[in-house]
């Protein structure tokens, strides 16, 4: 049950402590004569303001009794003595304790009024020039602008992190441009849901069937759907669901459409004769990878080289012999530079890579090797030998006047590079990819390697299986499995499954068990056993680190949020010597394995005397240290430590039971996965895959054998809206189609024209 929020007012005696990038602060509050420590991210509040505050009182192992402030609503000082004191504390630059008194003593209790609306009089003070002038008054601007746009979302429960952004964005015309249409705040600079800005829009008696509020709500949906992995939507679609959820018709709807397409705040695109919508990053992030693409391809024309004896060095120094799949991918890579490897587990993707990049340090050629997560490229630097880094890092965040991140490396800021090499291609979703080909200069060759059969990226998107199939890159697939992974019932048994063969379950002396349990509860106990007590002592596996259990969603008894509360309780247990703090699904405690669960580029982390910035999606790390007078936790993900406020940690999950889509790309020495009914919308072959494909060298599926059976039946895979092929496609007709094409889509766009003033 939620606790009711309490209300104080004050004024506030002393600030404490404050950090400047978060708002988070500290300071002693006069509540009518009772000394209170207040808490919370509140932003800039100065010594003399009067404060009205709502929160709820916590309890400090080392300070006591704090008043935790979620909402404040600040009010300026109207005395002369708590002006004076306002104005000492250095909230305005330029003005301090002895111009504050003499200020004071000329205006007395109009002294703010005097700088708000007449700044140009504080020249009367003796010490002040009137340059000094100017620039208080520029500050003092800044100052009374902030605090009125925080204290007017106030009002509506809107936080201060908000209101900080807005104002980044809108400087001194904040509230004005939020009363001409408060769904700006919607948009990515500020990033406040639709749901509250249409309260706002509601008070301000803002017309339900507006453009600013279907616009808004079209881009609403097509943000929420694209953490579906969908890049677009497909209009009539997209139609029927605004009208539902903003309860307007259909006629509001295209009219509002319309404009928009018009003003270029949505884009849509044909394919198939049926039109698709997008919001405009992910539209201009299909468009620039399919044109870039066709770019390199010109860049790129195959040498006429015979690298046959390139090939024979390679083997004979390492006392290899490629097959011939292995030798075409080594020559395509060098000769075109524009190509895709794939193939399943133990087909020799690594060693064929390996081959790759000798090869074109050999031409003397700088080579880079990326991934999409610090686990994938670690692992990368393993298989290979060469070092390895995240997307992230290659390209380098930094951050923008708004605080908004952005990479470094881009058309302006190339990489110094001669070819990149992705592995884990299926999991980089569409705006990553863009990013990267932004990086790269046009003749850069680009080796990219993944498996297509895999779960797509959790972004959206579907970049590998897209590239593939509108064969616009070489493509090469490796297919023969080698003699020693052939001796692996895991890779054995997920070519099985991937070619549509059931698995063989009856083995009892490979790395491939099956055990029957029918009942969700036997399969819970058994997990437990296997992981905390069977494996260890069989494997000598640890159960942080070692062994990880997959399950198909996140709901249910065997899901991962009932799965993560009965592990913890089992492999790290209660104990007065282990520090806790309870969120709003999970309890922290000391020593837990967590994951963060979407992409942070502020948190800043460190590695020895090596730091940076960005702990993302999918990165599994452990909780060092949970300090409850500071109210936050510390981090290690696989040697970078970094620090969250307990509010951060909204951010993080226990991860001893992750989802399968939240482990691609990941390899673990063992897995656990329940394989029960229940699941039935998750339960398709390639997630099946994926999850098999994460063992290394145990792989456990616990439940029941038809459902095993009925997943290897249901090839449908995950459906993802994206036109990413089609454009690819595009650029290859040839040009005597041309002119039809071009008058095709005359055609269209009047069909589609005339059907929607219809």
């Amino acid at each position: 049950m939620e606790q009711k929020m309490l209300h104080i007012e004050g004024t506030v005696e002393n600030v404490l402590f404050k950090n400047e990038s978060n708002g988070y602060i500290v300071f002693d509050l006069d509540a009518g004569g009772e000394l209170i420590t207040v808490v919370g991210e509140l932003g800039e509040v100065a010594d003399g303001e009067s404060l009205i505050l709502e929160g709820n009182y916590v309890t400090h192992k080392r300070f006591g009794t704090q008043f935790r402030a979620e909402y404040c609503e600040q009010k300026l000082p109207d005395t002369a003595v708590n002006i004076e004191k306002y104005l000492s504390s250095g909230v305005i630059k330029g003005i301090g304790s002895k111009i504050a008194e003499r200020i004071v003593n000329v205006f007395g209790d109009r002294t703010l009024e005097i700088i708000e609306k007449e700044p140009h009089r504080l020249s009367e003070i003796k010490g002040i020039s009137p340059a000094r002038c100017k620039s208080i008054a520029e500050e003092a601007k800044k100052i009374f602008s902030l605090k009125m746009v925080t204290s007017y979302l106030a009002q509506y429960e809107i936080k201060f992190s908000f209101a900080m952004k807005a104002y980044l964005k809108y400087g001194a015309d904040t509230i004005d441009m939020i009363k001409m249409n408060p769904y700006l705040l919607c948009d990515d600079s500020v990033e406040l849901d639709f749901k509250r800005a249409d309260t706002i829009a509601y008070d301000l008696s803002i017309e339900r069937n507006s453009d600013k509020r279907i616009i808004a709500g079209i881009k609403y949906i097509l943000k929420a759907n694209t953490a579906c992995g969908h890049s677009c939507l497909p209009l009539d679609f997209l139609s029927s669901k605004t009208v539902s959820v903003l309860n307007i018709s259909e006629s509001d709807f295209y009219r509002s459409y319309d404009n928009a397409v018009e003003e270029c705040e949505l884009f849509e695109y044909i394919k198939n004769e049926r039109e698709y919508v997008y919001l405009p990053e992910y539209y201009n992030a299909e468009k620039f990878i399919a044109d870039r693409i066709n770019v390199l391809k010109d860049f790129t024309t195959p040498e006429e080289y015979d690298f046959a004896g390139l090939i024979e060095e390679e083997e004979k120094k390492h006392n290899i012999k490629y097959e011939d799949l292995q030798k075409k991918a080594i020559s395509s890579a060098v000769s075109e530079g524009l190509m895709i490897l794939t193939g399943g587990p133990g087909t020799g993707k690594t060693t064929t890579l390996k081959a790759i990049i000798s090869v074109f340090e050999k031409k003397g050629l700088k080579v880079v090797l990326t991934a999409p997560t610090g686990r994938a490229a670690k692992r990368m630097a393993d298989l290979t030998g060469y070092e390895a880094k995240t997307i992230h890092r290659l390209l380098e965040i930094t951050f923008d006047s708004g605080n908004k991140y952005r990479f470094v490396h881009n058309e302006n800021n190339p990489l110094a590079c001669d070819v990149v090499v992705i592995d884990e291609m299926s999991m980089v979703d569409v705006l990553l990819f863009d990013s990267l080909l932004r990086a790269l200069r046009p003749n850069c060759k680009i080796i990219m390697t993944g498996d297509s059969d895999q779960l797509p990226s959790v972004g959206a998107g579907n970049v590998l299986r897209d590239l593939i199939e509108s064969r616009a890159v070489t493509v090469v697939r490796l297919t023969e499995i080698f003699r020693q992974a052939r001796q692996s019932c895991i890779v054995t048994n997920a070519h099985r499954i991937v070619s549509g063969e059931y698995p063989d379950l009856s083995r009892k002396d490979s790395d491939f068990f099956f055990f029957k349990r029918d009942i969700p509860e036997n399969a819970v106990r058994l997990i437990l056993e296997l992981a905390n007590k069977r494996l260890p002592e069989a494997y000598h596996y640890s159960p942080f680190d070692d062994i990880q259990i997959l399950s198909p969603s996140k709901k249910g008894t065997l899901g991962t949020v009932e799965l993560n509360r009965v592990l913890q309780n089992e492999i790290n247990p209660p104990d007065k010597s282990k520090p806790e703090h309870n969120s709003i699904i999970y309890t922290f405690r000391l020593g837990d394995k967590v994951m963060q669960t979407k992409n942070n580029y502020d948190i800043v982390w460190k590695r020895g005397s090596e730091q940076g910035t960005g702990i993302f999606n999918g990165d599994i790390g452990r909780i060092t240290g949970i300090n409850k007078s500071e109210m936050s936790a510390v981090i290690d993900f696989d040697g970078r430590t970094a620090e969250y406020s307990f509010e951060q940690l909204s951010q993080v999950e226990l991860a001893y039971a992750v989802t399968v889509h939240k482990s691609q790309g990941c390899e673990f020495e063992a897995v656990i996965m329940p394989v029960q009914r229940g699941f039935e919308k998750l339960n398709y072959r390639n997630l099946l895959y994926t999850a098999v494909t994460r063992a290394k060298k145990l792989l456990i599926l616990i439940g029941n054998e038809s459902v095993i059976q009925n997943m290897v039946d249901n090839n449908r895979r995950t459906r993802r809206y994206t036109c990413l092929k089609n454009m690819l496609t595009e650029k290859n007709i040839c040009f005597e189609n041309k002119k039809k094409r071009e008058n095709l889509g005359i055609i269209e766009f009047l069909e589609v024209k005339e059907r929607k003033e219809r």
